[in-house]
């Protein structure tokens, strides 16, 4: 049987956390030909990869995450036996970091997380990652994402946190424009653009944003009508939603992790508590709460 120390596990975790050796190196404060020595040292030790080469750098191989799960853990394990020593008997603090979109990420999840962590021991501190698009989770970039979607890509599960609403938009006390607002983007392939894409004249759409938040001060700013989440646009006294302007529009919601690291019981939990006080908002989210 081999031995596996932490000195090994250190140099991997640092290169599946940062993602390419150069960056894992300065991390651990040591050149870029140790870190290679030390990684291939570990696979050929083990009789297996850990990770795939590729132009952006290192990934962990999917059948391989729970390895670099149970090294963050190891990690902690030590973390909480140095402070021991030093005579420090706090917990040490994970991290999780968690992707959404930037909707989320700015107005949804930041009022929700004191709730989110509640009971959860050891504490842990947050991560947000905005990005419209989908991240790689195999690449570690994120513990969790948040999504709205119709369904999950092939290497996601998760649990559904209810529906996202959508409407359309206007400045307040100004006449209704003619015009609106376009989206382009990652959020030119949302269930929005493709209803406009449908209803809408492209000779009418004036403007556009890669972003709903944009979107937001755009259509405040009175430069056409936006569709927005209805959680961006009814709480903002500067719009005021147009009722008739499209059919009421809704997306699942979901909290999903990459399937090879699903079943970890601290994702698990996080997942089931997320979705639980998402859909405690669920009125808001929906935009059934004006």
């Amino acid at each position: 049987m081999h031995r596996t120390n932490w000195d090994d596990l250190r140099f991997v975790l640092a290169v599946a956390e940062e993602g390419s050796v150069s960056a894992a190196s300065r991390r651990l404060g040591v050149n870029h030909a140790t870190v290679l020595r030390r990684i291939a040292a570990f696979e050929d030790q083990h009789g297996a990869s850990i990770f795939d080469r590729d132009m952006r750098g290192y990934v962990v191989r999917p059948d391989k995450l729970r390895v670099i799960e149970a090294a963050r853990t190891a990690g902690l394990a030590m973390e909480q036996v140095q402070r021991l020593v030093r005579g420090n008997a706090l917990q040490p603090v994970e991290r999780i970091c968690i992707t959404s979109t930037d909707t989320f990420c700015q107005v949804v999840l930041p009022p929700l997380l004191a709730l989110v962590a509640e009971g959860f021991k050891p504490q842990f501190e947050v991560e947000l990652t905005s990005a419209n698009h989908h991240l790689d989770l195999a690449r570690l970039r994120a513990d969790i994402t948040v999504r709205p979607a119709f369904e999950l890509p092939d290497d996601l599960t998760g649990v559904p946190a209810g529906e996202l609403g959508f409407a359309a938009y206007v400045r307040a006390g100004a006449p209704q424009p003619e015009t609106w607002l376009g989206l382009s983007g990652a959020i030119a392939r949302s269930r929005a653009a493709a209803w406009m894409a449908d209803e809408i004249d492209a000779t009418s759409i004036r403007g556009a944003a890669d972003s709903f938040p944009v979107l937001r001060e755009l259509a405040a700013e009175g430069a056409g009508i936006g569709i927005l989440p209805c959680c961006l646009g009814d709480r903002d006294a500067r719009l005021i939603r147009l009722a008739d302007a499209m059919p009421r529009m809704t997306v699942p919601i979901w909290v999903a992790s990459h399937v090879e690291l699903a079943p970890v019981p601290r994702l698990e939990k996080l997942r089931a508590r997320l979705a639980e006080v998402l859909i405690g908002v669920g009125p808001w989210l929906k935009g059934l709460d004006q």
